[in-house]
């Protein structure tokens, strides 16, 4: 399948990553992708940038790259009302948003609590995109996020990382499944994220495809194939 965009990815500036912006960028331009998008953690995530970073993005001179360059932040889901770590006047300055639940800042809940923590991030207009809602440690009611997500033109992550030998969620992958199977029922949309933490991952989504292809998920439904398909989600929210 075509794949010309990955919208979730981390720089030094997350604390916890290992290159820069003009590393990522120039990787994404070798490896052709169309669009890229550099999403840092928001200050609730220990040792990330604060809210200064998220508001100092007219530097990034976006003729300077030869590739599109979209500034966002993933943002922590801080409760389970929905909360999020940047204040309003901060989300009107980026471009798009991820939410997402860590353990290292909000403690999983019931299935019922976490349920209602990503709709009530799904409610925040600044947020296009959930982070990888298939996490095992945080269990949800995947045919209620579907519904939700279609209603309200958000985004749902197959991240790549989630899937990797020894990656950063591990068991993420029957989730994965039961989470597709909803999409595909109420045909929800969703996107290949990397969540790249250095350049040598950027624009890799082999497991997220390889998962999407092993449930017969519609390619109509996967928003990585056409910049203009991502952008009408962002228009819309």
């Amino acid at each position: 399948m075509k794949d010309v965009l990955d919208v979730h990815m981390h720089t030094i500036a997350s604390g916890h990553a290992y290159s820069t912006v003009r590393e990522m960028i120039t990787v994404a331009k070798e490896r052709g992708l169309e669009l890229v998008g550099l999403s840092e953690h928001g200050p609730a995530m220990e040792g990330s940038c604060g809210q200064m970073y998220f508001c100092n993005f007219k530097v990034i001179r976006q003729q300077e790259w030869g590739i599109r360059v979209m500034m966002g932040a993933e943002l922590n889901i801080m409760d389970y009302a929905g909360s999020v770590d940047l204040p309003a006047q901060r989300l009107r300055g980026l471009d798009y948003a991820i939410a997402s639940l860590h353990d290292n800042v909000i403690d999983p809940g019931t299935r019922e609590e976490n349920t209602a923590a990503i709709l009530g991030a799904m409610r925040n207009p600044a947020v296009s995109i959930i982070g990888h809602p298939d996490n095992p440690v945080y269990p949800v009611d995947f045919n209620a996020l579907a519904r939700a997500a279609k209603e309200q033109h958000v985004l749902l992550e197959i991240n790549n990382s989630s899937y990797k030998p020894n990656g950063s969620r591990s068991g993420s992958e029957p989730y994965g499944r039961q989470l597709l199977a909803a999409c595909k029922q109420y045909g929800t949309s969703v996107i290949c994220g990397s969540d790249a933490h250095i350049d040598l991952d950027v624009g890799t989504h082999e497991y997220s495809w390889k998962l999407i292809e092993a449930c017969d998920f519609p390619e109509e439904l996967v928003v990585n194939t056409s910049v203009e398909k991502f952008q009408s989600f962002l228009h819309v929210r």
